[in-house]
C-alpha cells in the first residue's frame, strides 16, 4: 500500500519547507531510513530520511514550497501506482486515491510533468510574495521558464475589480457551522490568520476546504469591494532609481531575515541603553587559560555573564504572549554567527549549566556547524535571549535587534584600551568594551534593564563566578 512522504516539521517555529534536492532518483527503490531529500526551511538545509520504504515517486519539483505536512511524494510497492495528490494537512483527509483538482490556469503542469498535474509552476519567492499580498496564484500568468510563475508576475498582477453589486454578492456569509467546523489547509488557515481574516467566512474550493488559494481570492474580493480608496495600502515600493549592478531577491535566509526584522520592529516597543564594561580582569584571566591551554573566547565570557544575570533578573528571561508576560525558568542564549547569506542564531541550552571551558566548547561546536552548513534545528531552537557582536569589525556600540519571541538583546562592541584618571589622580590604561542592550518596553522598563546589563558588568569583573 502506498506510503505517503509529506513535508516534515522539524521545530515548533517550522511552517514550511522548499525542495532543494532530491537525493534519490525517481523510481528508485528506497530503504526506511535512506537520506531521499534535501529541504531548505528559514534556517537551514537539511536531508530527510525516508520513514518508509518502497519505490519512490516523487511528488514535487526542486524550488517548490510545500507547507509542512503536505504531500511531497510516496513510497510504492513495484508495480503500484501513485494516487492523487491529497494535503496531509487537511484535517480529515481521506487515505484512498482521489481525482486530482483539474488545473485552474493554462500554466498548470500536466501529468507529462511527473505526476504533477493540476500543480502550477510558482516560485518560492512568488509564494511568499503572493501570500503577503493576497494575490491569488491561479489568477496570475507566469513569464518564467515552462509559465512559471515568479515574483515579478505577482508583483505586477492587478485585480480586475467587478461590479460593487457583484463583489458584495461574491463575499461569502459566514459558515453556517462557525469556524470550529472549517476545514482549511495549514496553508490555507496559515495565510487567513496572517491577513486576520475567519476562515469561517470563506468560500471553500471544490475539495470542501478553505486553501490559500480561496483565501487569497476571498481577500481579493475584499479589496475589491472597497475600491481605490484601499489602492495607497496596497501600493508597492518605488522603482529603483538608477539602472541596479545586481538584484539580490529577499527570498530564503535573506528573506527570513527581513520579515523577522520588520516584523520585531514594527510590533515590539523597543528601546536601547550602553554602558561600558571593564574587562581588566577577564583579559588577566584569559591570559593565564592560554599559557596553561586552551582559553574562551571574550564572546564566550560576554555569553557566560549574561546566562548569570538572567538568572538574577528573570523578567529579562522573558517573551509577551497572549496571555501576558510570560518569564522563563531556564536561559538559552543565543549568538550571532554571520555568514555570506545572512545570520544565523544557533542557540547554547541551559546556558547557566555551562562553566567557560564547555562553554567555549559548545559555542565553537555550534558556529562551526554554522559555517559548513551541518547545523541542525534543534540548536537553532528555543532561545530565549541573544547576544551579536560587532566588535570584530572595530564596532564600539551599536542597537541590535530584538530577535522574536525574546523581550531583549544584548550588543557587545569592541576591546579598547581607554585612557582614565583614577581618584589619586593618576593616568591609567584599561580594557574596556561598550555593550548595548536592546529591550521589549513592554515587558520591563529602563530602570530593571539598567540594573540587568549592571549585574553583567559586575560579573565580568569576576572571571571566577563565570565557572560557579
Amino acid at each position: 500500500m502506498a506510503a505517503e512522504f509529506v513535508m516534515p516539521k522539524l521545530g515548533l517555529t517550522m511552517e514550511e519547507g522548499t525542495i532543494s534536492e532530491w537525493l534519490v532518483a525517481d523510481g528508485a527503490d528506497v530503504a526506511a531510513g535512506a537520506p531521499v531529500l534535501r529541504i531548505e526551511t528559514d534556517k537551514t538545509e537539511t536531508d530527510i530520511e525516508a520513514p518508509s520504504a518502497g519505490v519512490l515517486h516523487q511528488g514535487a519539483q526542486v524550488g517548490e514550497t510545500f507547507a509542512c505536512g503536505e504531500t511531497v511524494g510516496w513510497f510504492l510497492a513495484v508495480g503500484e501506482t501513485a494516487p492523487a495528490r491529497v494535503s496531509a494537512s487537511a484535517p480529515g483527509a481521506a487515505a484512498q486515491p482521489v481525482a486530482a483538482i483539474a488545473p485552474t490556469s493554462d500554466h498548470a503542469t500536466t501529468a507529462d510533468d511527473g505526476g504533477l498535474a493540476g500543480r502550477m509552476f510558482v516560485s518560492p519567492n512568488a509564494r511568499r510574495v503572493a501570500a503577503e499580498r493576497g494575490v491569488p496564484l491561479a489568477a496570475v500568468a507566469g513569464t518564467g521558464p515552462n509559465g512559471r510563475i515568479v515574483s515579478e508576475d505577482v508583483e505586477a498582477w492587478v485585480p480586475s475589480a467587478p461590479p460593487p453589486a457583484a463583489a458584495a454578492a461574491a463575499i461569502p456569509a459566514p459558515n453556517a457551522a462557525g469556524s470550529s467546523a472549517t476545514l482549511a489547509t495549514f496553508a490555507g488557515r496559515q495565510l487567513a490568520d496572517l491577513l486576520g481574516v475567519d476562515a469561517a467566512t470563506v468560500t471553500p474550493d471544490a475539495s470542501g476546504r478553505v486553501t490559500r488559494e480561496a483565501v487569497a481570492q476571498h481577500v481579493r474580493l475584499l479589496l475589491a469591494k472597497q475600491g481605490p480608496a484601499n489602492a495607497a495600502a496596497r501600493a508597492t515600493l518605488p522603482p529603483a532609481l538608477q539602472e541596479p549592478t545586481i538584484v539580490t531577491p529577499l527570498k530564503g535566509m535573506r528573506g527570513t531575515i527581513a520579515r523577522r526584522m520588520h516584523q520585531s520592529l514594527t510590533e515590539m516597543a523597543q528601546l536601547s541603553l550602553f554602558m561600558d564594561a571593564d574587562l581588566d580582569a577577564v583579559v588577566a584571566d584569559r591570559a593565564e587559560r592560554s599559557a596553561a591551554g586552551t582559553a574562551p573566547s571574550y564572546t564566550d565570557y560576554i555569553i557566560a555573564a549574561v546566562a548569570r544575570a538572567l538568572r538574577d533578573h528573570p523578567h529579562v528571561n522573558a517573551q509577551i504572549t497572549d496571555d501576558g508576560i510570560a518569564q522563563l525558568p531556564t536561559a538559552h542564549v543565543g549568538m550571532a554567527v554571520a555568514l555570506d547569506e545572512g545570520l544565523i542564531v544557533p542557540v547554547v541550552k541551559d546556558t547557566a549549566a555551562h562553566s567557560l571551558d564547555t562553554l567555549a566548547a559548545e559555542t565553537s561546536r555550534l558556529a562551526a556547524a554554522c559555517r559548513d552548513g551541518s547545523i541542525g534545528m534543534a540548536d537553532l531552537e528555543n532561545g530565549t535571549f541573544s547576544v551579536s557582536t560587532l566588535g570584530m569589525f572595530g564596532v564600539d556600540g551599536f542597537t541590535p535587534i530584538i530577535n522574536p519571541p525574546n523581550a531583549a538583546i544584548l550588543g557587545v562592541g569592541r576591546l579598547r584600551d581607554d585612557v582614565v584618571l583614577n581618584d589619586d589622580a593618576t593616568v591609567a590604561t584599561r580594557s574596556r568594551m561598550t555593550l548595548s542592550l536592546t529591550w521589549d518596553h513592554r515587558a520591563f522598563d529602563g530602570a530593571p534593564a539598567a540594573a540587568f546589563v549592571q549585574s553583567i558588568v559586575a560579573l565580568l569583573n569576576d572571571p571566577a563566578a563565570l565557572d560557579g
